[in-house]
C-alpha cells in the first residue's frame, strides 16, 4: 500500500473506540464531530476498506476497522513516546490520560471544567485501558491520570461510582450459568465480575472478551451476555440494567499525577472530576 496513514486520523480512530462514538471522540480531541468523521474517511481512502459502520445511532467497527485499530494503537504508542521526550520542557501543554470508562461517563463535563480552570494550557487527552494509562503516567508520557479504582471513595472526594450489570433489552437471565462479556486482562472490572457472581453462589462463563469499551457495548447489545460497568447517569445506549444479579463492590474515580505535575494542575483536574460527578 503506497498510501500514508497520518497520526491525526489514527488518533481519531482510537478515540472513537475508547470513547464509544464520534461525539465523545470529538470532545476528547477538542475537534468538531465532522472533523473526526473526515479523519475516518481519510483512513478508509488510504486503506481502501470501510472501517466504521452505523447501526441505528450506534457506531460499530468492521473487521478491517478492528484490524487497523490494533495497528493504530501501536503506531500512536511509539509516536507519543517519542513526542513525550520533547514535551517535558513545555509548560503550556497538559496531557491527561483517562481510562475508557472515565471517558464514557464524564469526559465532556470534565474536559470543559479543566479548560475553564486552565485557559492558558493546551489540553490533550489520551484514552486507553486503566493499566495503559498508569503505565503512561509512570513513563511521564502524561501529566495526570484519571482512572477507575476499586473501593470506597476517599472522604474528601466526591468521586463515588456505582457498578451495575447491563445487557440487551431482550436479554433474560438464564436458569444455569450466567454468560459474561468481559474486558481482556488486565482490567479493573474483570475480577470483580467473577467474584460478585461467585459470591452470590451463581455459576458463570465467559462468552466474549474485548479490548475496548465499544466492543463491550456491542457484545452486550447483541444479547451475548451481561457486562459490568461503572455508572453515572443514564445507562449506555441500547442497554438496560439487570437488577436480578448480585450487587458489585464500590468503585471511584481516582486522579494520579507524576512528580512534575503542579498542585494547580492537579487541583484543576480534581475539580473537573467533581464537577462531572455532580452532572
Amino acid at each position: 500500500m503506497s498510501q500514508t496513514l497520518d497520526i491525526a486520523p489514527l488518533r481519531s480512530l482510537v478515540a472513537i473506540a475508547a470513547a464509544g462514538g464520534f461525539h465523545r471522540a470529538a470532545v476528547t480531541l477538542h475537534l468538531t464531530q465532522s472533523a473526526v468523521s473526515q479523519h475516518v474517511r481519510r483512513l478508509e481512502q488510504a486503506t481502501g476498506a470501510p472501517l466504521v459502520e452505523r447501526v441505528g445511532r450506534r457506531t460499530r467497527f468492521t473487521p478491517d476497522g478492528e484490524r487497523l485499530l490494533g495497528e493504530a494503537r501501536k503506531i500512536l504508542a511509539a509516536h507519543d513516546a517519542a513526542i513525550a521526550q520533547f514535551e517535558q520542557t513545555r509548560s503550556d501543554v497538559l496531557v491527561i490520560g483517562a481510562a475508557q470508562h472515565a471517558a464514557e461517563i464524564m469526559l465532556p463535563e470534565m474536559a470543559s471544567a479543566v479548560r475553564e480552570s486552565l485557559p492558558h494550557k493546551e489540553i490533550r487527552f489520551r484514552l486507553d485501558r486503566t493499566y495503559a494509562v498508569l503505565d503512561m503516567l509512570d513513563a511521564r508520557a502524561i501529566d495526570v491520570a484519571v482512572v477507575t479504582e476499586l473501593g470506597a471513595a476517599p472522604a474528601q472526594e466526591r468521586s463515588k461510582l456505582t457498578l451495575r450489570w447491563y445487557a440487551a433489552s431482550t436479554w433474560m437471565p438464564p436458569l444455569g450459568s450466567v454468560p459474561l462479556v468481559v474486558f481482556n486482562a488486565p482490567c479493573t472490572l474483570r475480577q470483580p465480575s467473577f467474584d460478585t457472581l461467585s459470591g452470590g453462589d451463581l455459576r458463570w462463563h465467559i462468552v466474549a472478551e474485548t479490548g475496548d469499551l465499544a466492543g463491550g457495548h456491542a457484545a452486550a447489545r447483541a444479547g451475548m451476555g451481561v457486562l459490568l460497568l461503572p455508572t453515572l447517569g443514564a445507562p449506555p445506549e441500547g442497554l438496560r440494567e439487570v437488577e436480578s444479579l448480585p450487587t458489585p463492590p464500590p468503585v471511584h474515580m481516582a486522579v494520579h499525577t507524576n512528580p512534575h505535575t503542579t498542585k494547580t494542575v492537579s487541583e484543576a483536574v480534581r475539580r473537573g472530576v467533581r464537577r462531572a460527578m455532580r452532572g
